[in-house]
């Protein structure tokens, strides 16, 4: 298909599609479905997610979110594992619907078994939050137990650090935020 007749989806096309458990997610006008994602990926994800929290009500500069709709644009909509974003992030960026409609500062994704998955989240989705204005993304590998950590650099995500079962996951982001790597997999 040439760029001239491609389809471009956008977050109005998405109301016309039945109900149903699966993820639709549009990237650069593509549409991408996935299903409902497997029970580790879940455990995982709620288990940073519950550690967000349990800072974020210590320290109360933000909360935790997880699978929250953010469309950057009519063209770029994703439903990313877990956000966190900061009180006053949260107050300019929620729209009438309760979807973020900009970056929060932090995104996790935790990846699928499958290779395009994956893929999308190394690629699309890392370009995609590092143009939109995502302070830091964390990639989760529930296969091999490790953290990408991505900071913005110059205006971009960059890869800054891999985290394996052995080291603490922290951020400038989240003061004095500590958890091991090793539980969040468990």
């Amino acid at each position: 298909m040439t760029a001239a007749n491609k389809v471009s989806w956008t977050v109005d096309d998405l109301e016309g599609l039945p109900e149903t458990s699966d993820r639709f997610e549009i990237i650069d006008g593509d549409l991408h479905v996935t299903r409902a994602p497997h029970w580790k990926h879940q455990s995982v994800a709620g288990r940073i997610h519950a550690q967000l929290l349990n800072w974020s009500i210590q320290s109360g500069l933000g909360e935790p979110v997880m699978t929250p709709g953010i469309i950057f644009s009519p063209s770029d909509a994703v439903i990313p594992d877990v956000v966190w974003a900061s009180n006053d992030c949260i107050e300019a960026l929620l729209d009438d619907a309760g979807h973020l409609t900009g970056a929060p500062e932090l995104v996790i994704e935790v990846l699928s078994k499958s290779q395009k998955d994956k893929e999308r989240d190394r690629k699309s989705k890392l370009k995609l939050y590092s143009v939109e204005g995502v302070q830091e993304y964390w990639i989760f590998d529930r296969e091999q137990q490790i953290i990408e950590v991505f900071r913005r650099e110059d205006g971009i995500l960059v890869k800054a650090l891999t985290l394996y079962a052995q080291d603490a996951l922290t951020s400038p982001l989240l003061p004095d935020f500590s958890c091991g790597v090793a539980a969040l997999f468990a």
